[in-house]
Order: structure tokens, then sequence, then C-alpha cells
């Protein structure tokens, strides 16, 4: 990665989202994504054979590290894109790739995942959307709970269960504009307010039987989380790293007996284990991605990730930088007193962006028990 692109980056976030608290749910997607594109760093992951810039997963974790710090819903609609597009490019056909890949390269668009439904919850198993065989189409029914940006993608990855086989599932490329998809709702979150994430309904939506990506479902959006929980994780070193400056400009003007709360131990230890965790934050994400780009620069990394699956170190990034970011977070809070208790201040909209990064994605119970059964249980006891 260049150091323009990094300069690119803290030039939009200075100019973009520097001011006012982005803490507002607004109906369409916000201008600053156009402007965004203005920079030619839209989907920055996409491989330069379909267009793109073809940065590294690395690279990615530094750019949304920067975008983070200034608004962590902003660079979530950024990166999650991928993991539709990894989906796609390890699993799509050739001629899926050309048409859908490289018009995204192109326009800087967006695609959506679709997986989690009410009833399933983290036990995607249960997932009761299918999807028949209907001649050289396929028609898929049922309904998805949480998808971000599915409103105005090019492109939906839909994973969905076989209706002739309920052992069987199944991952689909479904243009954005195929008739029976319909948006339920979009979200009130209560953090990364920035974002867009939508309830939809897909009744009958046919497709041509080729937009089936090959493999399992269940195990291509398992591979595809891989890249957005690392950067998911990388959302949470830009958010603490915003809380830490908060700190110190506070610090510097709060009263405190007969000087500043800066020259307070207190706050000095408190801000150094800020800063530790931080440090810490990045160096587990930087070798997450690291461990990621080596797989997919692989001739056959298709095959790997699909006896893989899920990498230790991208779950284990998810969950540090969630926990160590939340300490960051509460204790930033604390900092400012009952002020750390409102709107008045921007370490409460701070405080809810920090929550999501232990909920989306597997919930931290969900990866703890991933991360017993396949790394803690002797292998001849793994299932």
């Amino acid at each position: 990665m260049k150091s323009e692109d990094v300069k690119t980056v803290r030039r939009f976030v200075k100019e973009e989202l520097g001011g006012e608290q982005m803490d507002v749910l607004a109906d369409k997607p916000l201008e600053l994504y156009e402007k965004f594109r203005d920079t030619g760093l839209a989907n920055w992951w996409l491989p330069t054979e379909f267009g793109g810039r073809g940065l590294s997963l690395e690279d990615s974790v530094e750019l949304v590290n920067e975008i983070a710090y200034g608004d962590a819903g902003v660079a979530f609609t950024l990166f999650i894109s991928i993991l539709g597009t990894s989906m796609v490019q390890l699993y799509g056909s050739d001629e899926l790739k050309a048409r859908y890949l490289e018009p995204m390269a192109a326009r800087g668009s967006f695609c959506a995942t679709l997986g989690s439904e009410r009833n399933a919850g983290s036990e995607l198993s249960k997932i009761e959307t299918v999807v028949a065989r209907e001649g050289d189409q396929l028609v898929i029914t049922g309904e998805k709970f949480f998808s971000t940006n599915s409103d105005f993608a090019d492109f939906l990855i839909v994973v969905a269960r076989a209706s002739d086989d309920p052992e069987v599932y199944h991952a689909v490329l479904v243009p954005r504009g195929t008739p029976g998809v319909q948006i339920v709702k979009r979200w009130d979150v209560i953090g990364l307010r920035t974002s867009y994430t939508y309830q939809v309904k897909l009744d009958q939506c046919r497709v041509p039987a080729a937009n089936q990506l090959l493999g399992s479902g269940l195990r291509l959006l398992e591979i595809g989380l891989n890249a957005s929980r690392i950067l998911i994780a990388a959302t949470a070193i830009g958010i603490a790293r915003r809380i830490r400056d908060h700190c110190m400009v506070y610090a510097k003007n709060k009263p405190l007996r007969e000087s500043t709360l800066l020259d307070s131990p207190v706050f000095a230890q408190r801000l150094g284990q800020m800063e530790m965790q931080i440090d810490v934050m990045k160096s587990h994400c930087l070798r997450a991605a690291r461990d990621y780009d080596k797989i997919i620069a692989e001739p056959e990394a298709a095959a790997v990730f699909a006896r893989q699956g899920t990498l230790k170190s991208a779950v284990t990034a998810k969950m540090f930088c969630g926990q160590a970011g939340w300490d960051v977070a509460s204790v930033g809070s604390e900092m400012f007193g009952g002020l750390g208790y409102t709107n008045e201040l921007p370490i409460g909209k701070l405080l809810r962006d920090m929550r999501y990064v232990s909920i989306v994605e597997g919930g931290d119970d969900v990866l703890r028990d991933l991360i017993f059964s396949r790394y803690v249980i002797p292998v001849p006891r793994r299932s």
C-alpha cells in the first residue's frame, strides 16, 4: 500500500468525518459515500484483474483503522462488501466474477450477504430460507434478518437450504433488482448509525442456476467471514484511538485540585493501559490479516480455505479487539464523569459504536464455543 493511500483516507476522514457527530439514521446512503468513491479507494481490496486496487487485507486493516477513527459506521459500510465479494472471488464462475465484480470495481458500489434469520440465530444450520431448482433456474424463498447495504447493493449473496435435501446448503448470487426481493425494514441500531442494516424478504426470487457458488453455502459463508471479522476488529482500533484522544483533550482542560486531570497519576495509568491495549489490538489484527493474505495469494486458495474454513486468528482478533475495545470505551466514559453517560459529548456515541464489535458476525459466546471445538478439543475428538 502506498503512503498516499493512507494520506488520502486521513484527508477524507478530516474533511468528511471530523466535524459534527454522525449519529442519526439518514434515509438514503449519505453523500459522503459518493465522495469516498472520488478518492479512488472504494472496494480497495478487489483484485486488479477485476479492475480493483488489489490491496491486501493487511493494508485494509490500516485503512479501516483510519476510517473508523472518524466514524465506525462509515467504515463498516465501506468494507462489509468484502464478505460477499470474497465468496464470489473464490467460488464464483469466471462469468459471475466478470459480470458482478468488475462493475463493482468500476462504480465503487456495494454488495450484501444474507445469512442470519430470526429463528436460526447463530445456528445457521437451522435457516429456513429455501432454494429450489426449476429447470435452469433457482427459486429462493425466505426472510433474512440482518443484512447491511442490501437496499442499495448491486447484488446479494443469499445462503439458503436446498428444498430437496435439508442437509444441503447453497450460496446464490441474486441481483438486487430481481423481482421478489423486498426490503421489510431498516433496523434502528443504537450504534453505527451511519450504516444501513435491513431485514429482507425473498419471495419466489428467480435467478439462473449458474448464479450458484461452488461448495456448501454454510462453508462458503464461514470462509467469507474471515476477512470481514478481521476488519470488524480493526474498527475497534480506530474507535479506541478516538476515545484515547478525546480523553487527552478533556484532561488538559479539566481542573483537578491545583492542576488539571492530565497531571493525575490515576489518569496517566489509565491512559497508559489504553495505549497498551490499542497496540496489542493492532498487532493481532495485522497478524490475522497476514494469515489471510498468505492463503489468498496461493494458486489453490479456494481449496485451502475450503479445507480450513474459519481462521483461528480471525476469530481471536475479533474477540480480543471487541473485549479490549470495550474496556477502553468503559474506562473512557468514566473519565468524563456524569457527562460520560450523556449524549453531550462524543464518548457516548463511541461507547455504543464499540459494542457492535463483540456482537455482529458471531457474539463472543458463539466464538468461544467455536474456538473450543476447533482448537482446544484434542484432534481425535473433534467433530
